[in-house]
């Protein structure tokens, strides 16, 4: 296994429970195709319900990867009303990255990391100047984009516990 450090990310100065979303609009990848959408599009649609905007750090990362797998294999697709992600990375790559790896959820393409910093959640990358990506993070959203739950990393790498998450989104 490989050896990394730990890095403490300090506090996040996110959205919390109570407050709004902030919209955007990216290119939203599928397995098919990409187009630009809104989140605000897709909230509500098709009867409502919460939707879960997951952060991850560039696809092809090993945390990413691990995001995604989880919570394929919890099967968060079915058990969630709708589930999009956003990482920092393009759509050919977010593309390539759901083909390979059966990812039944859409994710959003943010390649200049501007939706983590709307969301405060974005830090440098291993000290690269200019060069920065999502904190791993989970927001529930309800139709009227107000925010109902959240979880954010305060270090690097770092998960959630998933059943206490899963217990707080209400699935």
């Amino acid at each position: 296994m490989p050896e990394f450090d730990v890095v403490d990310l300090g506090p996040a100065d996110h959205p919390d429970t109570g407050e709004s979303a902030p919209d955007f609009t990216r290119p939203l990848v599928t397995d098919e195709f990409w187009e630009d959408r809104t989140l605000s599009e897709l909230v509500g649609e098709d009867g409502g319900g919460q939707t879960i905007v997951v952060f991850t750090p560039m696809i092809g990362s090993f945390v990413g990867t691990y995001v995604w797998e989880e919570l394929r294999d919890r099967d968060w697709a079915d058990r969630a009303d709708r589930v999009v992600g956003v990482t920092a990375s393009t759509p050919y790559a977010v593309s390539e990255f759901i083909t390979e790896t059966d990812a039944p959820f859409d994710l959003f393409a943010d390649p200049a990391n501007d939706v983590a910093d709307a969301y405060g959640i974005s830090h440098d990358l291993d000290g690269m100047a200019g060069v920065s990506e999502p904190r791993v993070a989970f927001f529930a959203i309800d139709d009227e984009m107000t925010i109902t739950a959240s979880w954010v990393a305060t270090d690097w790498p770092e998960f959630p516990e998933y059943d206490e998450l899963e217990a707080e989104f209400g699935f």
